[in-house]
């Protein structure tokens, strides 16, 4: 049975329970995030891999600027390298069994970090090999969730793995202040080998969950593909081949498919312009880059070194207060993509977050604050503010697309490709930002303020609104030669006259009312696909 109903149409538990579970990959993300910020402060790291000049005093122990940006960043040399073959993974094993590889290959890389002793290479190899599986989950994990969530939630649910990415970072600080004072190396040990319970969680739990429906079409097994669907809307087996709803998504699903299997789609193909694939891949890649050059993990990965410069005494609890505040908020995000769309949360949310790193970095050049308490708390006030607006809109915003904005047949390799964008800038601004910061201090902050603004321009540019619409629709609107960015807005598929008319009409066609604008009219539909394909 149905769990509640979205527009007049049904969803199932499962469906939830799907975007929960596959969410661990994302709190898994988070929390290899942001763990390692507490870390690099732990009096018995530091002994056993930073240079001391007095043996045994962690307080004249220090990294050299290499040393800790290798130790930060390697987990994304292996992110980038995971996120690449998360996607020919995700399309030979299924979406599921790929997980649940990707999770082994996550632990693998934790027993070697927790099995080192004084070589801190070890420490820094585990974390790499930690990143391919966290790297593959993050391409398949918005994958799987788009594929199988129904479009009337699919953006909150596809949020989800924002929010577990957010989760995993506060629970991390959690965890990370609770163990900072237990004796030895129980300190970071504790931290980091709690991940394989996260790892497990998600590996062995997966399994129980439906098969994404489009993945199993591409392999011609339909009915089962009708049955996944069921099973997200709460539909009985029994009844889902009778289902209009049911009926009218696997129609969807297999045309499309029947339609891309005509095109052999390798790599190459995400990189030609028919279809705007081209077009497609540039933007997912540009909007993960600029995920990442909005500054948020500038205060995730090296939080706690920045605020003890300010001169807090206890830094551990300021990133708590930042690990809060974006996970609380994130719950606002999910809300706001749903009920605003993708469009305009992302370009306020850009010009908001430039907004108070302004503040943050004026604040930080105007005096030293480390002597002036009360610009070192407008600059937790900034931080905070920034955090609030990103967990809002960008944090979850892109993700979602990347789920939601490619075609099926170079789904996988784009939303890859994509994500790779984003382990790339993650990686260079986890090693640089050590040398960054000596160079030029608080002012980094104007850069990371440039970029935000640079974001707004590119969605208001060349980003389509995709919400409310099926993966399919997002296709044909994305190749519709009349649909320009600015006015995706209103555009819906072939037969509807507005996006709010394809709503009423599907909740007319689930409580088995007459459609007064005849909206599934199928000559109407067949005409307009067909000007449409020869257009293209």
């Amino acid at each position: 049975m149905a769990l509640f109903h979205v527009q007049g149409l049904p969803i199932g538990w499962v469906a939830i329970m799907l975007a929960l579970l596959a969410s661990m990959g994302g709190f898994i993300f988070g929390y290899d995030t942001g763990q390692i910020s507490d870390i690099l402060l732990m009096d018995d790291f530091l002994l056993r891999f930073a240079s001391c000049t007095t043996p045994g005093d962690a307080m004249t122990c220090t990294f050299s600027t290499v040393r800790e940006g290798l130790i930060v960043s390697l987990l994304s040399i292996g992110t980038l390298v995971g996120a690449l073959i998360g996607a020919p993974t995700a399309d030979y094993l299924g979406r599921r069994y790929a997980m649940t590889v990707e999770c082994g290959i996550f632990i693998i890389g934790v027993i070697i970090q927790i099995s080192s002793t004084n070589v801190w290479q070890q420490f820094a190899v585990g974390r790499l090999i930690s990143g391919l599986g966290v790297g593959s989950l993050s391409a398949a994990v918005p994958m799987y969730q788009a594929e199988t969530a129904p479009a009337q939630i699919r953006g909150t649910l596809t949020a989800t793995y924002q929010l577990f990415i957010t989760f995993g970072i506060l629970v991390a600080y959690c965890i990370s202040i609770g163990t900072r004072n237990v004796g030895a190396s129980g300190s970071w040990r504790i931290v980091v080998g709690i991940g394989l319970l996260w790892a497990l969680i998600l590996g062995i739990g997966i399994l129980f969950m439906p098969e994404s429906p489009r993945w199993l079409a591409k392999q011609n097994r339909l009915q089962e593909a009708q049955d996944s669907l069921a099973r997200t809307r709460g539909i009985p087996r029994e009844e889902a081949q009778d289902h209009y709803i049911i009926q009218r998504e696997v129609e969807e699903i297999r045309s499309n498919v029947e339609y891309e299997s005509k095109i052999k789609a390798g790599w190459i193909d995400c990189f030609k312009p028919k279809n705007k694939t081209l077009y497609r891949t540039l933007l997912g890649m540009t909007l993960q880059s600029l995920q990442q050059l909005t500054g948020a993990n500038y205060f995730f990965y090296y939080g706690a070194t920045v605020f003890q410069a300010v001169g807090l005494s206890d830094s551990f609890v300021t990133q708590i207060i930042l690990g809060a505040v974006n996970f609380f908020c994130t719950f606002g995000g999910m809300y706001v993509m749903e009920r605003f769309g993708r469009r305009m949360p992302l370009i306020l949310g850009g010009i908001w977050q430039s907004a108070w790193l302004f503040v943050f970095a004026s604040a930080g050049t105007a005096r030293d604050p480390t002597t002036d308490p009360a610009l070192g708390k407008l600059m937790i006030i900034s931080a905070c503010m920034f955090i609030w607006g990103y967990a809002m809109t960008w944090a979850p915003g892109v993700w979602i697309l990347i789920g939601e904005t490619f075609p099926t047949s170079t789904r996988a390799k784009q939303g890859s490709l994509s994500t790779a964008a984003n382990w790339t800038w993650n990686f260079l601004l986890a090693f640089f930002t050590p040398f960054i910061s000596k160079a030029i201090q608080y002012k980094y902050g104007y850069v990371f303020a440039a970029c935000n603004l640079t974001g707004a321009v590119v969605v208001y540019f060349f980003l389509y609104e995709s919400s409310d619409l099926s993966l399919e629709s997002v296709n044909m609107m994305y190749i519709d030669p009349e649909c320009k960015p600015w006015t995706s807005r209103k555009w819906a598929p072939p037969g509807f006259s507005s996006r709010q008319d394809l709503i009423n009409q599907s909740r007319a066609a689930e409580q088995h009312k007459p459609l007064a604008s005849g909206a599934l009219d199928e000559s109407r539909i067949e005409k307009r696909s067909s000007s449409s394909a020869e257009e293209v």
